[in-house]
């Protein structure tokens, strides 16, 4: 005996599925990189834009995975995420004069370091804060739902 309709709920079904592994999932890797890109702006620390200017990220689909990736593209970002913080709040000025009176050590004398909000460690804590936390969970939720 044939069930009535099973076809018609096979496709619907097939149908869903393939709404969620080709774009559901897609869109929710993308928007949880956005949600985590302004936490981690809010953390950059800034001083001539050049690193907060050089944040990307990029959603990759491949053999059924998606996977996202939220990075800064500036030659010095792994080695600015990887400080202590120790300079928080000091003037961002050179470290010193030589005995012939040349400045040395690279500051360039606008404002102090780690300003505005600036913490070590800005791209973990955009995913791992809990407040990121939270707001990854709802863009998640939000965009997986059936």
């Amino acid at each position: 005996m044939a069930v009535k309709g099973a076809k018609e709920v096979k496709d619907a079904w097939t149908k869903l599925l393939g709404e969620i592994t080709n774009g559901k999932a897609e869109e929710a890797v993308n928007a949880v990189l956005i949600d985590a890109a302004q936490f981690a702006a809010n953390l950059t620390p800034i001083d001539t834009s050049n690193l907060i200017n050089s944040q990307f990220r990029e959603v990759k689909v491949e053999e059924g995975k998606v996977t996202g990736t939220l990075g800064y593209t500036a030659e010095y970002a792994a080695a600015v995420h990887g400080m202590k913080g120790t300079l928080k709040g000091q003037p961002r000025a050179n470290f010193g004069t030589t005995g012939d009176g040349t400045q040395f050590g690279g500051g360039t004398g606008n404002g102090n370091y780690w300003d505005p909000n600036a913490e070590p460690g800005f791209l973990i804590k955009a995913f791992e804060d809990p407040d990121a936390i939270a707001q990854i969970e709802a863009t998640v939720k939000r965009y997986m739902e059936l």
